[in-house]
């Protein structure tokens, strides 16, 4: 740097990257890094820092995806202490967080460790619950950590190993490669920096290869990614001063005053000269655009090498086999990543491929990634030690130290995993009031158990501390009541009906009186006569037909078809309404001053909610009720003590509960008390594992199993089979009442059946009317039109609407003698004038002739 240099390349490492860093800063030289991946040397705090290869921050984002993919929650971090290594786990565990994953242990291996020292670590990270391993060192010492692993029985199955760009430039360098060294790796996941393939790169190779096989003799000649980015980081600076000078900038330097040398320094720091175009210089490197050999050169905003790709890689005893490739445009994919630029992005789970990948084992399918070590501790499982309804979960003298239906749900699931699980049983509480629960769920999240087991209900407060498996009981808060028999009212004969259906069947029973009067007073002598006579058969006929009881007979077809279909009708009223009106006083009613939980809330009286249950802050939170108003209850005892004395007595009006305690209170009761109202919250119960757990998953597929086979329904017969089976809820006299919902469909077959009748009936009276107009006689149009010259238009109208009328009035024997006389008429009439005709012809002919 004392030399007035305008460029630096390098270095190999990321630790020397940020000394250098702080120097290429004060004298404005760009830095140009072909192998400092550290993704905390940013251009925000070295300016003048150019990173050619890729940042680790995408690796890693890399490799969080490559996590999410396979479906593991937790991974160990093994890393070289250093700056690189410290700040690439951190990287890690930023994206693994995005991907709701994270890693469980971080195990620091000292920068040359001997094999002592990386066995004492290997060892201890094998006790932890987490298989799945990533490791971040470096490439001189990382196969050492394989070897050892090895030794250690930690390279069979169940175990997974995942790698940073490390390893193939290792293996990179090697050529041929070392079969041993291949032997250990088998089965290891390995990133690499993709480079795609080019006629460029292949000749490079071929005269690297032809090169080195004149110059030396050793195995180690292959070359790595990152001697890629180091040849393209030479051409990049030799590009860049190209464009740089052809701008007509010149290279100039100055002293800088804050550069003093120091009594305890060798470094001569009043040597180093400030790069005075050193930005311009800066500028024109980023904005050369070209393809080199590592693909396309070209930097973001951020100064970094736009659309970062790798290759995931398997380790096999013939070497490493590509299984795809990740890119930050399209995540993975089996296709190299530039055949996918042009493509909109998508990154979607259903849109991830790779090829089928072989485990350490030579396992083929995806290891579940973690296990209960046999030397690691037991799982430490919270049960609640319950005062009441014991059934659930308890204390015991058996091997486990507790019993109960929860339990033997939690035994029945546990016998299904495909793992041993050690677990240990601790009692929750001082067993002289139940628990609280919030507070158990507290202590699983605070890691003082690993799981509770018991009547847990699931609610969304505790989702936020605890991770609930599949639920393996319906469960849900009921308001619980005294109630009383109903007396019996002597209007139950209208409860059958709503007020509704009462009003639209009544308007129905005139309607059709009147349809049938309208189809059967042309033709039946029964609806004829004086109009006070004619309106009380309308009403007569209307509701004896009720009853089947009508006595008038129907002689027209459209009148036997209406009142068919109009019977049929009222045998369905009949029919449902003596159905609903048997179950009404027959069936036992039963009433509470409380009608549910609104009428609860309003009433202001006391309400028991049971110790230790979330339903005391569900009231007031979420409904704001007054604290003052609960009364916690401890047992079934106070449950029904509670109830009977009431509030005037000291007790309570209602009590609010879940559902699978309430079937349990009724039953005990003798059925004295029911539910009323509807249930107001719908949940259920599970087991609360702690965050992230990888246990909470599998639980989960194992209650789904069990109640797929049956075994749920004959654990729940086994501890929560009932004396007494009570009927949740008082019936409701409204249950039974039948409204027009229920019968509008019969409704409209009906009125589209009436409308088609009248409609013909019209059609057939305007038609007869059409032909009769011509019989008026003249003298009366005159006469009428005389008298009334100052109105003539209203006058012709009412005239020929009297004239409709009166044919709607006449019997239909009567308008079939008109029409046929009319008929005769105009025959006649058109004899006469045929004969005339001729007449007239003849004597035109005769005089024709004289």
């Amino acid at each position: 740097m004392e030399n007035k240099v305008v460029a630096a390349i390098g270095p190999q490492s990321s630790g020397l990257g940020h000394i250098i860093s702080h120097v290429a800063n004060e004298l404005h030289v760009p830095l140009l890094s072909f192998a400092a991946t550290d993704p905390t040397l940013s251009s925000l705090q070295f300016p003048y820092f150019l990173r050619t290869t890729q940042n680790d921050n995408f690796q890693m984002k890399a490799i969080a995806d490559f996590v999410s993919y396979c479906r593991w929650r937790e991974v160990v971090a093994i890393f070289v202490d250093n700056e690189y290594g410290r700040n690439g786990v951190s990287a890690l565990g930023d994206a693994l967080a995005k991907k709701r994953a994270k890693i469980s242990y971080k195990a620091a291996i000292t920068p040359g460790a001997g094999n002592s020292s990386i066995s004492g670590l290997l060892a201890s990270v094998n006790l932890m619950e987490s298989r799945i391993f990533v490791v971040h060192v470096n490439p001189d010492s990382g196969l050492n950590i394989f070897s050892v692993a090895k030794s250690l029985g930690m390279m069979g199955s169940g175990y997974v190993w995942i790698t940073t760009d490390w390893l193939l430039t290792a293996l990179d360098s090697m050529e041929p490669l070392d079969t041993k060294a291949m032997d250990l790796l088998q089965g290891v996941v390995a990133f690499r920096h993709y480079t795609p393939e080019s006629e460029k790169k292949r000749q490079f190779k071929a005269r690297w290869k032809n090169f080195r096989s004149k110059e030396s003799s050793k195995s180690d000649d292959g070359f790595n990614s990152y001697a890629l980015y180091a040849y393209d980081s030479v051409w990049l600076v030799a590009r860049a001063l190209d464009v740089f000078f052809s701008q007509g900038n010149t290279v100039t330097f100055s002293s800088d005053p804050n550069l003093k040398n120091t009594n305890d320094s060798n470094i001569k720091l009043s040597a180093l000269d400030v790069f005075n175009e050193g930005e311009r210089f800066l500028q024109a490197i980023l904005e050369i655009n070209y393809t080199g050999l590592t693909g396309k050169i070209e930097f973001d905003s951020e100064k970094d090498r736009i659309n970062p790709a790798y290759d995931i890689l398997n380790m096999k005893s013939t070497g490493p086999q590509r299984v795809g490739y990740w890119s930050n445009h399209t995540g993975f994919s089996v296709v190299p990543p530039e055949t996918l630029y042009s493509k909109p992005s998508n990154t979607s789970a259903k849109n991830q491929r790779l090829n089928e990948i072989i485990w350490p084992g030579e396992v083929r399918k995806p290891p579940r990634g973690w296990v209960f070590p046999d030397n690691g501790k037991p799982l430490i499982i919270g049960v609640p030690n319950r005062v009441s309804y014991k059934y659930y979960a308890s204390k015991d003298n058996n091997s486990l130290g507790v019993k109960g239906y929860c339990i033997d749900i939690f035994e029945a699931a546990v016998q299904l995993l495909p793992y041993p699980v050690p677990r240990t049983y601790v009692l929750y509480g001082d067993g002289k009031r139940n628990p609280s629960y919030d507070n158990l769920i507290g202590e699983v999240n605070a890691n003082s158990f690993d799981v509770a087991v018991g009547d847990v209900t699931i609610i969304t407060n505790r989702t936020k501390f605890v991770d609930f498996t599949q639920p393996f009981m319906e469960s849900g808060l009921v308001v619980v009541a005294p109630v009383k028999g109903a007396k019996s009212s002597p209007w139950s004969f209208l409860k059958p009906f709503t007020i509704e259906m009462w009003a639209v069947t009544g308007g129905l029973f005139l309607f059709v009186g009147a349809v049938i009067w309208i189809l059967e007073h042309r033709f039946n002598e029964e609806f004829r006569g004086p109009p006070r006579r004619q309106i009380i058969t309308v009403f007569w006929f209307s509701f004896s037909t009720m009853f089947f009881s009508h006595r008038e007979n129907t002689v027209s077809t459209l009148g036997r078809f209406v009142l068919l279909i109009w019977l049929f009708v009222v045998l369905i009223i009949n029919s449902s309404y003596t159905a609903s009106l048997t179950s009404i006083l027959t069936v036992q009613q039963l009433t509470s001053r409380i009608e549910g939980m609104d009428s609860l809330i309003t009433s202001n009286e006391a309400i028991g909610v049971q110790d230790g249950s979330f339903a005391w802050k569900y009231l007031v939170n979420e409904l704001n009720i007054a604290p003052s108003r609960i009364m916690l209850l401890k047992d079934e005892v106070e449950y029904l003590s509670a109830l009977q004395r009431g509030p005037r007595g000291g007790g309570v009006a209602a009590i609010v509960d879940e559902l699978p305690y309430i079937k349990a209170l009724l039953s005990n009761s003798n059925c004295k008390f029911r539910t009323v109202g509807q249930e107001f919250t719908r949940t259920g119960w599970g087991f609360a594992f702690q965050r992230d757990s990888p246990l909470a998953v599998d639980m989960s597929t194992a209650i789904l199993q069990l109640s797929e086979k049956g075994k749920l329904e004959r654990i729940r017969k086994k501890w929560l089979t009932y004396d007494h089976e009570c009927t949740m809820q008082i019936s409701d006299t409204e249950n039974y009442q039948l409204s027009v919902q229920s019968f509008w469909g019969l409704f409209l077959i009906c009125g589209i059946v009436w409308f088609i009748a009248l409609a013909l009936f019209c059609w057939k009276v305007f038609w007869q009317y059409q032909r009769l107009r011509p019989e008026v006689s003249d003298e009366e149009r005159t006469s009428e039109e005389a008298g009334s010259s100052s109105r003539p238009g209203r006058s012709l109208r009412a005239a020929s609407f009297k004239d409709l009328i009166k044919v709607v009035d006449k019997r239909e024997a009567e308008m079939k003698e008109m029409l046929r006389e009319k008929s005769s008429k105009k025959l006649k009439a058109s004899q006469s004038s045929a004969e005339n005709s001729r007449s007239k012809h003849s004597e035109t002919s005769i005089e024709a002739v004289t």
